[in-house]
């Protein structure tokens, strides 16, 4: 397990999978997990780019379980600091008696921040992450007010559900979200949707009056590569004009690097790669390495407008710093330099998007391969593909042994987000099922 080619022993899902399903059915809300007869498989054990189901077939996985194992499934530095770590310490106290690797992950965090005496606050998710960074920023300008744009995805908490543009997760719950948030459109560069030139002035006018509610601006919150909306990336010098004009306006501007972050772009920080000068940065997925961790960084100036703790923090959580994923995260870190993790990443997603780009180029319905490192998105349109046709990609090449995802709001995008230690092999064998299956859906 780890550098195998696919094994599909079983047609997926086999029969274990699909009694699993079955059993799942009858526990979990319905809401949760999509259940029928193509999709899901069930997973038992995963090294490296390897995962095996629940019936003995084992797969290509080029999903690295949401991008959180950008290291691989089970690293072993990170399965011996994890094993080392629940023998010493399991649980602390995180804002009471902490766990001492709470201080060191926090100062190793602060060491690849973008500003000098950085500080953060440690969570478990994504979208708590999220919320810390929307509740800085009101701490800091004292404005309730957010910008966020049109195929942002931030997670699904009230705050960040706020921020996230999707109707189908905002409709249910929309009396229940905060009002004062404007949306400005994703600029693209291929006539496709509004020109930066047009995204930069309604940005301008939104920081200028307000969201529609009246609230005045005090955030702008922003994926540097979008993810779930389609691996979808601002024309060039964008992310530098919106930075500008949100200092300008006074307002914070906040980077959603949750599945751009921790190396996954080639950087520690997409932020830099694409220009965007933030005063905020949420992390999570693959700074776990596996385990439930995200963070907020700041510049120090910003995470001060927090008042100092008299007893009783006014944001905490119970696993905040948990020994676990402190010690799984101090494991992962470690290995970037001697792996060569950022130049990995930069390579291997190259490798991947010029042997898509090459063999997809003409295929009818195939619109564009695109990305940033070792995230990359194929878009399939046109009379061919239509709603969905990533995901019948997705269940096609899930046949074939190679796991990927569907995104975009149409699920008109194959999203690939590859652990780094895809071998080449592996990674030639995969771009040869995906051209298949997608030959075969369109």
């Amino acid at each position: 397990m780890g550098p195998l080619l696919p094994d599909v022993r079983v047609p997926p899902p086999g029969p274990a999978s699909l009694a699993l399903a079955e059993r799942l059915r009858r526990v979990e809300s319905r809401n949760v997990t999509y259940l029928d007869d193509e999709w899901p498989v069930f997973w038992e054990e995963a090294a490296g780019a390897n995962v095996r189901d629940a019936d003995g077939n084992v797969y290509v996985d080029l999903t690295a379980a949401f991008g959180v194992a950008l290291l691989g499934h089970s690293s072993p530095s990170v399965v011996a600091a994890v094993s080392e770590q629940v023998g010493r310490l399991a649980h602390g106290m995180g804002d009471v008696h902490p766990p001492a690797l709470k201080v060191q992950l926090l100062e190793r965090l602060a060491s690849f921040a973008p500003w000098p005496g950085a500080k953060a606050v440690l969570a478990s998710t994504g979208s708590e992450a999220v919320e810390i960074a929307l509740k800085t920023a009101y701490l800091a300008t004292g404005r309730p007010g957010v910008l966020a744009f049109e195929g942002g995805y931030h997670g699904l908490t009230l705050g960040a559900l706020a921020v996230t543009s999707r109707p189908l997760f905002r409709a249910p719950f929309a009396p229940r979200l905060h009002p004062g948030v404007a949306f400005a459109p994703w600029p693209a560069e291929d006539g496709r949707g509004a020109s930066a030139e047009d995204v930069l002035a309604a940005v301008r006018r939104i920081l200028r009056d307000g969201a529609p509610n009246g609230d005045p601006i005090g955030a702008v919150i922003v994926e540097p590569v979008q993810g779930r909306a389609g691996v979808r990336l601002a024309p060039g010098g964008f992310m530098g004009e919106l930075s500008g004009l949100a200092a300008e306006a006074g307002a914070l501007v906040i980077a959603d690097e949750m599945i751009t972050g921790m190396g996954r772009c080639g950087a520690m920080l997409a932020s830099g790669v694409v220009g965007l000068r933030p005063d905020l940065v949420c992390l999570g997925k693959a700074l776990g390495a596996g385990l439930p961790l995200s963070a907020c960084l700041g510049a120090p100036a910003v995470m001060d407008a927090w008042p100092a703790s008299a007893g009783e923090a006014v944001h905490t959580s119970t696993f905040l710093g948990h020994p676990l994923a402190s010690a799984a995260a101090l494991a992962a870190l470690d290995r970037y330099e001697p792996d060569g993790v950022l130049r990995r990443a930069e390579v291997l997603g190259a490798r991947l998007r010029n042997a898509l780009g090459g063999r997809l180029s003409g295929l009818a319905g195939v619109v564009e391969v695109r990305g940033l490192g070792l995230l990359i998105g194929i878009e399939l349109g046109g009379a061919d593909a239509g709603e969905g046709a990533a995901a019948r990609v997705a269940i096609a090449a899930l046949r074939r042994g190679v796991l990927v995802l569907p995104a975009g709001e149409r699920g008109e995008v194959l999203e690939l987000a590859p652990p780094v230690v895809l071998t080449d092999a592996q990674a030639d064998h995969a771009v040869e099922v995906l051209v298949s299956a997608i030959e075969e859906v369109l």
